[in-house]
Parts: structure tokens; sequence; C-alpha cells
């Protein structure tokens, strides 16, 4: 007689074991979690896109395109653009290292924690402009250019701003009381803001100030504003923007270039002369010694003298009441 079959059936774990095992998972996998969030919070952050803290003007495209000329300072193209009420652009160059030293021992700050404090109280962003090409053959016309349509075409592409100013490193500038001047409410939205002025054509090629297109202007210039510092509303950018460069008369210059290009456009022309006072006045905005120089005499020096004084430095944003 065959044995009886044998049935084996297979054993289910204690309900203990299965709950330890899942414990554990559960354990591992949270664990696991906490280290890797640790590392990404204690890891140094890299971010490709930073405000930069200077501007370089980059002018290598032959067609003269109006995108060609602009770029951050560490070379990299930018897409998005900080919003500021209004840009503030010190022109610059590789021989002013004593002048950028004197503004960052008065007006202007030092490193990027002053200059972001500065901006978190008045809306204005400040940073130096330098120009650069590789092209020497180009260096003598970017020299102007840089001053006029390069830097403005820059200055755009890499700010959202409302105001853009163009400054001189050998003036010196209270940005509390620019930033009240471009809060102003305006009718017009298309602004030329500065020291306006009208003087003589010079027609001598041994003066200074001699103007090779004297034919085109006659015997006196038309209303523009002194170049040392002079301020543009951003609809006024966006239509230099939008135009190649080889679409602009350029005279020899700076301030007559701008003014001409003014006169091209539906702009209004604003007149404050606090922007360029001899002395600090209870209500300057800007010194520098006109017409002796077109900035600072001796601007390394006159800017610690005038930061040195109260009534330059010190003095309330807005002048007292007199009861």
């Amino acid at each position: 007689m065959p044995p009886s079959p044998k049935f084996f059936h297979q054993s289910r774990p204690s309900p203990r074991r299965s709950t330890v095992l899942i414990l554990g998972c559960c354990l591992l996998i949270g664990l696991s979690g906490f280290v890797f969030g640790l590392i990404a919070i204690l890891r140094p952050g890299k971010c490709s896109v930073h405000e930069p803290r200077s501007v370089r003007i980059v002018w290598e495209r032959e067609d003269g395109a109006g995108d060609g000329l602009n770029s951050a300072g560490d070379g990299v193209r930018r897409t998005d653009r900080h919003k500021v009420m209004g840009f503030v652009g010190i022109q610059t160059g590789f021989g002013s290292a004593g002048r950028r030293r004197s503004l960052r021992q008065t007006w202007m700050p030092s490193d990027r924690q002053g200059l972001q404090r500065l901006e978190e109280a008045t809306g204005l962003a400040f940073r130096f402009v330098i120009g650069k090409t590789k092209d020497r053959s180009k260096m003598a016309e970017l020299k102007r250019e840089v001053s006029e349509l390069a830097f403005f075409k820059a200055a755009y592409a890499l700010y959202d701003s409302e105001f853009y100013v163009k400054a001189d490193d050998d003036i010196y500038l209270r940005p509390d009381r620019l930033s009240l001047l471009l809060a102003k409410e305006r009718s017009h939205t298309q602004t030329y803001i500065g020291c306006m002025k009208k003087g003589q054509v010079f027609t001598n090629p041994q003066l200074k100030w001699y103007e090779p297109l004297h034919h085109l202007l006659g015997s006196e210039y038309f209303l523009h504003a002194y170049g040392p510092l002079y301020i543009l509303s951003a609809d006024v950018v966006a239509s230099l923007v939008a135009l190649r460069n080889n679409s602009f008369r350029m005279f020899s210059n700076e301030d007559v270039t701008i003014g001409s290009w003014m006169l091209a456009m539906n702009v209004n022309h604003e007149n404050n002369q606090l922007l360029c006072a001899s002395d600090c006045t209870p209500s300057f905005i800007a010194v520098w010694d006109i017409p002796k120089c077109s900035g600072l005499c001796d601007p390394e020096k006159r800017l610690v003298e005038l930061h040195q004084k109260e009534s330059c430095s010190r003095s309330p944003t807005m002048p007292a009441d007199d009861d």
C-alpha cells in the first residue's frame, strides 16, 4: 500500500518580522533623504545669472547691428533685465583707477553690499562702464561711442529701467536727490534731462572744441545738455536701441551728438541746473567745475574735499522749510 501523500505548506512570516522590515525600509529612505537634503543646503550655490557689478561695452560685430554691443562684465550675453527706477552708468577708463578710488571713498559704495543698500534706498543701480574692443583700429571711435550709443544699448540690454543716466567719473553726486528728481511725475514719456545750453560752433581747427561738421550746424549750437551728466527716459533709449549704428550722425563732441539725436525725436527737454552746481547748495544734485573744466578740476582730490564738507555729504535730502 503506497504511502499517503504529504502536503507541504509555505509558512507565513510572523507579523512582527514584517513590521520590522517595513520600519527598516522607511527608516533607510528617510535617512537617505535627510542626507541628500543636508548636502544640497550646505553646498555653495552656483547661479549662472547674477547682477553684474560693472558693465563692459564690447564691440566685435562688423555689420553694425544693434544687438552686437552689449555684454556684462563677465562676457556673458544676458536676456534677463534687472528692474530699477534708474540705471546710472559712470563712464570711466583704464587709466582712471585714481578717480574710481576717490569715488568709492566718497559718494559711491565700495562693495556689493553697499551698492545693494543704495539701490534699495534710492531705486538706482550704479555701475562703472568701460569700453573695450580687440580691434585696435576701432579704439578711437569706441572711446566716443562708449559714452553715447554703445552705452545706452548695453544698459538697455541689462536693465529694465525707467531712466538711464550717463555720468562721468569726475563729478560729485548726491544719489538721494537724483532719485527724487527721477521719481517726479511727468506728462511726457520721452524725456531728456540735463543742464541745457547753447553756444558758438567752433570752426577753427586749432581750438579744442573744433567741429569738423560745422557747415551743417550754422553759427550756434541747438539746445542740448552738458555731457558730464544727462538722463534719457526709457522710451527714448528704446528708440535708440531699435536703430542701427550706422544710421546715426556723429559729431566730434558727445553732448552735441546726443542733442542732435534728441532733435530728431519728439522729446521733452527738461533743463535742471541743479545737475551742474558749482558748489554744494542745500538742493544741489551734482557738483562739477563748469565751465572751467568739463567735470571737477583735479577730481581725485576735489571729490574727497567735497565729501568732507557737511553741506555736501551730510545735508538733508530735501532742504528744510524756512518758517
